[in-house]
């Protein structure tokens, strides 16, 4: 009884990991609808790759990389989640809220926002001097990080 016990758990297990595994793609047909028309309608760089994270089966993440470096992840909706450009680079104006532009454009010129990550509670932006700011869900400037 215990050796049949354990073969059947060890079968599970195996059954639950493949179904868990982490997919590639280079099809931009792979990505919800969504992010599909954020990339085409913010970024020139054409698509190098897209890692589907998966949870017990299921999509619970998209990371695209483009062929410029720059990294965007999606919730399993296509909503975009985080922007990562390189440091030569900046994050799309039409990306980063309003109210956040205007804060960075005021208090920091000269500066690029070269990532954003949205976050249940506002936002995480990261400036090309290295600086972390966080922002509400407003996009009302909160504290330096």
């Amino acid at each position: 009884m215990r050796k049949t016990l354990m073969i059947f758990a060890l079968c599970i297990m195996s059954v639950l990991s493949v179904s868990a595994a982490d997919g590639y793609s280079r099809n931009i047909a792979d990505l919800p609808v969504a992010a599909r028309t954020m990339l085409k309608n913010n970024f020139k760089s054409k698509m190098s790759l897209i890692k589907i994270d998966k949870d017990w089966g299921r999509v619970s993440e998209y990371e695209v990389i483009l062929n410029d470096g720059t990294e965007v992840k999606f919730d399993n909706s296509g909503n975009w989640k985080e922007v990562e450009v390189s440091e030569s680079g900046s994050v799309p104006p039409k990306v980063i809220p309003a109210a956040i532009l205007k804060y960075v454009k005021t208090n920091h010129k000269g500066l690029r926002v070269i990532g954003i990550e949205k976050k249940r509670s506002g936002y995480e932006v990261e400036l090309s001097n290295g600086l972390d700011m966080e922002f509400d869900a407003r996009g009302n400037f909160l504290r330096y990080d």
